[in-house]
């Protein structure tokens, strides 16, 4: 990357995947993935090698999250350097089979895009999901994809923190991003939630090409949701859930949780109240995937982040 006269020229982004079924029971993301496999009509675009690609097809066909492990989770630097074995676990060697095909990680012949297609069973909404707040390419990208939604809300979170750690099947790319669309029940279709993705990564294929052809994109600004801490539901000396999220919160995802407002509700009609001494926006509330990861919800502060103006290095 250089920059003159304040515009950051990038390398243009050539080679894009779109995974669906890293998790086998989030069905939008899967079922986009194949029809697209069946006919990739609406998503080719000039100049660009788009790859539709099923992430975790053992899973897809159980129709369960996944067969071991989290694939979301495995894409650690031990994983991917680990030798391969007979009996490792399924995802950890899928995680080394991905990372040999679009990647290697960190490398300069990885994929310059991967779009990772998930559906949640909170009420987040149409979610992009960075994992960089550098990453010039991809802020310009949600910026185009929000505007072009409107007045549709598409919301960002930004997945940056010194101590969570995701090593998401995306980010074997140079330019990861997720795709969180809710609610949707687990093995489930919903129609305004598949349309709503299908949308999304129309106008996302959309910059790519613009940007490929020497379209240059003016500074920006971008209202994103910073995460901060996994709250985990109260637990007994057992490890056994003894509470409830809110009424007054479920299915508050992104709406402000002050202190002293409701949180959980205990089995025998107790309130517990949020003690912390920030405003803070919860998301994933509640979510039907994240009971076993000892998780209620994700607190986010809100952040703007800048951008400097882009357009394509040329050589």
């Amino acid at each position: 990357m250089s920059s003159r006269t304040n515009v950051s020229c990038l390398h243009e982004a050539r080679r894009v995947a779109i995974f669906g079924g890293t998790h086998g029971n989030e069905m939008s993301g899967i079922t986009l993935v194949n029809m697209w496999k069946q006919n990739s009509a609406e998503i080719e675009r000039n100049g660009l090698l788009i790859k539709p690609f099923i992430s975790n097809p053992k899973a897809v066909e159980k129709c369960i999250r996944y067969i071991d492990t989290d694939l979301n989770r495995a894409f650690t630097p031990e994983n991917l350097s680990a030798p391969d074995v007979e009996g490792r676990l399924y995802e950890v060697q899928r995680a080394k089979e991905i990372n040999r095909m679009f990647g290697p990680k960190g490398s300069s012949d990885a994929y310059d895009v991967i779009f990772d297609l998930h559906n949640t069973t909170s009420n987040m909404g149409s979610t992009l999901i960075l994992e960089s707040s550098t990453d010039l390419f991809n802020l310009q990208m949600v910026h185009y994809i929000k505007k072009a939604m409107a007045p549709h809300t598409c919301l960002v979170l930004l997945n940056e923190h010194p101590q969570l750690k995701y090593s998401t099947t995306r980010s074997v790319a140079k330019h990861p991003i997720g795709l969180e669309v809710g609610p949707q029940p687990q093995g489930v279709l919903r129609s305004n939630v598949f349309e709503s993705m299908r949308t999304i990564l129309k106008h996302a294929l959309d910059f790519i090409e613009f940007f490929n052809s020497g379209v240059e994109f003016p500074p920006c600004t971008i209202d994103v949701f910073r995460v901060q801490e996994r709250m985990d539901y109260p637990r007994d000396t057992n490890g056994n859930i003894t509470a409830m999220v809110h009424p007054h919160l479920q299915d508050c995802d992104w709406e402000p949780l002050n202190r002293g407002d409701p949180m959980f509700l205990t089995f025998d009609g107790r309130t517990i109240l949020y003690e912390g001494a920030n405003t803070v926006y919860p998301t994933f509330i509640n979510e039907a995937a994240y009971y076993e990861k000892q998780q209620a919800f994700t607190t986010t502060c809100r952040e703007i982040l800048a951008a400097n103006a882009i357009r394509k290095a040329f050589k």
